[in-house]
């Protein structure tokens, strides 16, 4: 997961995602770097425009937070609703890694 972070990371920052600057950004958060994971990430990025990858993916979970954060008051949920909710969530997931 630290490796996904990393990427996006150095996205928002508008540096280039590398083995290099993954690794550099994975060691400074005081983790043990993975050289395998840290090229599969990169490989698996490559042909990802990860702009359009978190324009998709689903952002009703997050926002759900602050709301309830500032007081408003709180909807109830259906559990089928959720289950919905998590299967967008994995769907959105999966288009990082093709």
């Amino acid at each position: 997961m630290e490796y996904v972070y990393a990427a996006l990371l150095l996205h928002k920052l508008k540096k280039e995602v590398n083995e290099a600057n993954i690794s550099s950004v994975v060691k400074a958060s005081g983790a043990e770097v993975n050289d395998a994971q840290v090229k599969a990430m990169v490989a698996a990025l490559a042909d990802i425009n990860i702009e359009d990858a978190i324009k998709a993916a689903p952002v009703a979970v997050a926002a759900a937070a602050p709301a309830e954060a500032a007081g408003e008051a709180k909807k109830e949920e259906k559990p089928k609703e959720e289950g919905k909710t998590e299967e967008a969530a994995m769907e959105g997931l999966s288009s990082l890694f093709g």
